[in-house]
């Protein structure tokens, strides 16, 4: 690898010092403070980060040729950013120094033991030169340059899917979106005659590419085993609107996988998002989710009527609970609106929902 060597922290675990904290004094001049009759490390200058993506990122800094021979290793300090809203007696994450022989730069550093997904990090760097006692001199620190890791890419998202199309279960028909909300959300939108979009929340997963970014409205689409209709309880609130599935999901229709999670329970979530073919929505998800054909995955199907008389029949997985968010405004009178019999459940709710990261079922192996 000519122009770049690739640092993965996984086999520096085995090949290359993991330094922590508490461990010996290794990133001090040298034992005894000295730096031995050397002339000084140059401090790395102009630090530069840059192919950064969920569990990886590359970096670089200037270097004096005069000083190349004798740099024979990196240290690396990376850290999460202070979040000074953080609970102060929560366990914090121990600070990772790391040293890697000196390579090329820009150097990838890689390794889902220590990156997470959409999360701040603080990086600084030494150039190091190992002694013949095995002690290193090294520079001052570089300044400190502060990144952002990236979201879920395609490969991670293809992943999910994977994991949610196991447990997914058989199919049962249903026949309508539902959306729950209380009498004040209503009475707003009913003096416009139509639901407006706004932005998804941070529930599911942390490297979820739509948190935050796709506006959409939300509905269900489960219904119960027994009555193969909506259930009658719900989260959200006691006022439910209905509308027909083939209003939001038919061929004009392009359906995409956003996300797995649970909230440390034995069932799971799954998000899927309808894009009207050609509409925002649409062309945000063509570049960071997988696309779903309709008539044909393990999640919610639409297809044309065996009987042969042009009805389109609706099926939906039993063993997840589906969350569908669209795309597009909503006119209310494509449906109703009516009152729910049963109770409003908030300890069932999903906003902002943080997903169980010790979840075999619904976590993979790169971030959290």
């Amino acid at each position: 690898m000519a122009a770049c060597e690739i640092f993965n922290a996984s086999y520096a675990l085995e090949q290359i010092s993991y330094l922590c904290v508490e461990m010996r004094p290794v990133l001090c001049k040298s034992q005894d403070g000295n730096i031995s009759e050397m002339e000084e490390l140059p401090v790395p200058q102009n630090i530069k980060i840059s192919n950064i993506t969920c569990d990886s990122f590359k970096i670089c800094w200037d270097m004096e040729a005069r000083s190349k021979e004798r740099i024979t290793h990196y240290f690396i300090d990376l850290n999460k950013k202070e979040n000074k809203n953080s609970n102060k007696f929560k366990h914090k994450d121990v600070p990772t120094k790391l040293v890697a022989k000196a390579v090329p730069l820009p150097m990838t550093v890689r390794g889902h033991w220590f990156l997470s997904p959409r999360t701040e990090y603080t990086v600084a760097v030494q150039n190091a030169s190992k002694q013949t006692d095995g002690d290193y001199a090294v520079s001052e620190w570089s300044e400190i340059i502060e990144f952002c890791t990236a979201d879920y890419s395609t490969v991670h998202l293809n992943q999910l899917l994977e994991k949610a199309e196991v447990i997914a279960g058989r199919m049962l028909p249903f026949s309508v979106f539902y959306r729950n909300q209380n009498k004040e959300y209503f009475d707003h939108y009913a003096q416009e005659n139509r639901m407006l979009l706004s932005v998804k929340d941070n529930s599911g997963s942390h490297g979820s590419p739509i948190s935050g970014k796709l506006e959409g409205i939300f509905f269900s689409c489960n219904t119960e085993f027994n009555t193969g209709k909506p259930p009658q309880d719900s989260p959200y609130g006691r006022q439910r609107f209905e509308v027909r599935a083939d209003a939001l999901l038919n061929p004009d229709t392009n359906l995409y996988f956003g996300d797995l999670y649970c909230m440390y329970t034995a069932y799971h979530y799954v998000i899927l998002v309808l894009a009207p073919k050609g509409s925002q929505g649409d062309d945000f998800c063509k570049e960071r989710l997988p696309a779903l054909d309709i008539t044909n995955n393990r999640f919610m199907t639409c297809k044309q009527s065996e009987a042969g008389d042009g009805r389109l029949v609706f099926h939906h997985a039993q063993d997840v609970i589906l969350e569908v968010i669209f795309t597009e405004p909503v006119d209310l009178s494509l449906g109703k609106v009516a009152e729910i019999s049963g109770h409003q459940l908030m300890s069932l709710s999903t906003v902002n929902a943080k997903k169980d990261p010790s979840c075999k079922t619904c976590n993979i192996s790169v971030g959290r």
